[in-house]
This record gives structure tokens, sequence and C-alpha cells, in this order.
């Protein structure tokens, strides 16, 4: 018996020893899908969180990467609740008419907003508490019109062409957009800045934290409506160096 209580003992040991010489390690949950998107549709993503990309192709159908990760490492009797909590982090894609639709279910804890100096305080949800990192990266059509629902994080959108939405309610919003097209712009950040490769009226808020920039183009046929509660706003025109001029053929000369 005493023998048995030994060996009972002396495993235990070497697992807890085993369990401390592991390295600590980060949970990550990645999924990919790929699925028909809408001709001239638009993508719509609400109560996102993290880090958004999105950029286009040349394919007709729309393909969303996520990946959810604990934001600290943990040690191997720790990994089963990281992975617990990252199954409550829910990311749901579908079809509705002409919109595709991304929504994201997580459960966080509400406290105080952190803009008490807002005029508009209806802009800005409850804060969120959120304990993992969470990373999308969606291909979608040249000709998709995109609009988001972002809470806190970061918005990356690249080279599309369409009609762009964004409201963030902590972050930075950061577009490359094509040099040749013509946009009618509607940015403002009420405590942080707008950088805008376009032309554009600029205009400080009363308190001068916040930043506006307006470009009413008439003949623009596409719409930038873009918010941030806190955090800057940055509009890249995606500049093509000129294709050089052809060579031409040296002149033949006699040499002596």
């Amino acid at each position: 018996m005493m023998i048995r209580i030994w060996t009972a003992v002396v495993l235990a040991t070497a697992s807890s020893l085993f369990a401390a010489d592991s390295p600590k390690q980060r949970v990550e949950a990645s999924h990919t899908e790929r699925m028909d998107f809408p001709p001239h549709g638009t993508l719509r993503l609400t109560n996102s969180v993290g880090v958004l990309t999105v950029e286009t192709w040349s394919r007709p159908d729309v393909e969303i990467t996520t990946i959810k990760s604990t934001k600290t490492e943990l040690d191997p009797a720790d990994r089963d609740k990281g992975r617990q909590m990252l199954d409550k982090v829910r990311i749901t894609s579908e079809r509705r008419g002409d919109e595709f639709v991304v929504a994201t279910a997580f459960p966080y804890r509400r406290f105080p907003p952190p803009y008490p100096f807002s005029k508009d305080m209806s802009f800005y949800p409850a804060a969120r508490d959120v304990n993992f990192d969470l990373e999308y990266h969606i291909k979608v059509p040249a000709d998709t019109r995109i609009v988001v629902d972002h809470t806190i994080g970061q918005i990356n959108i690249d080279g599309a062409p369409g009609d762009i939405q964004a409201k963030l309610t902590q972050g930075e919003i950061t577009l490359h957009l094509p040099q040749d097209e013509r946009y009618d712009i509607r940015a403002s950040s009420n405590f942080g800045h707008v950088d805008n490769d376009y032309a554009g009226e600029q205009k400080r808020r009363g308190w001068a934290l916040g930043h506006r920039v307006v470009n009413a183009d008439p003949m623009a046929h596409r719409k930038l409506n873009l918010k941030v509660g806190f955090g800057n706003i940055v509009i890249l025109k995606t500049r093509i160096p000129p294709e050089p001029a052809p060579l031409t053929a040296a002149s033949n000369q006699d040499h002596p």
C-alpha cells in the first residue's frame, strides 16, 4: 500500500515538473470559409472588434478568415479555460438579400463610457472589456459596398473603390483607395485627427480635440462616411507609378 502511495506522489510531482517546464503559449482558433456573394452587393459587419482587414480580389465570391486568440500566453493547465473562453466568441456569416452580414457576439462587462466630454453620447455604446484578440481577413469583389459597425480596434480597407461607411468607437480607420477615383467624403473624429490625401475642407471641433474633413463632391460616384469616437482616420491614395516610356532604338553611328 505504501509503495502505491509513493508511486502516486512521484507521478504527481513529475507531472507538475513537466507542466512547469512546458513553455507558455497563446491559445488560438482560426476558421476560413468561402461563400457566394451577391453581385454589386454589400458587406456588412456588426459588433466587430479587434483588427479588421478588407481587401478586394478578382473573384465573384467572398472569403472570410477569422483568428481568435488569448491575449496572454497560458500554462498547459490553463489552456482549457482559454479554449472555453474563445468558444464563447461567435462569428456568424449569412447572406440576406443583396447583403452579406458578418456578426460577432461575445461576453463583455459594461462600465461607464470613457468619453465624458462628448456632445453626442448616443454615438458610443457601452465600453466593452474584452479579454481576447480577434482578427478578420476578408476578401470581396471590387464593386462591393462596405458597412462596418466596429467597437474597439482597427479597420483597414485596401483597394475597395465602392461606397464605405464605417463607425468605430475607439481605434483607427485606415483606407487605401484608388488614386484616380473621386469621393464625396464625410470623415470625423471626436477625439483625434483626420489625415486625407484627397481634397476637402478641414475643420476643428470646438474643444480643439476633434477633427472633421468634408469633401462635398457632387460629381463623385463614391461616398465615404467615416466616424471615430476616440482615435484617428487615415485616407490614403494608392499611388501607382506611371509606366516608363518605351525605349527608343539608338541611332547607328559609324565608328572609325
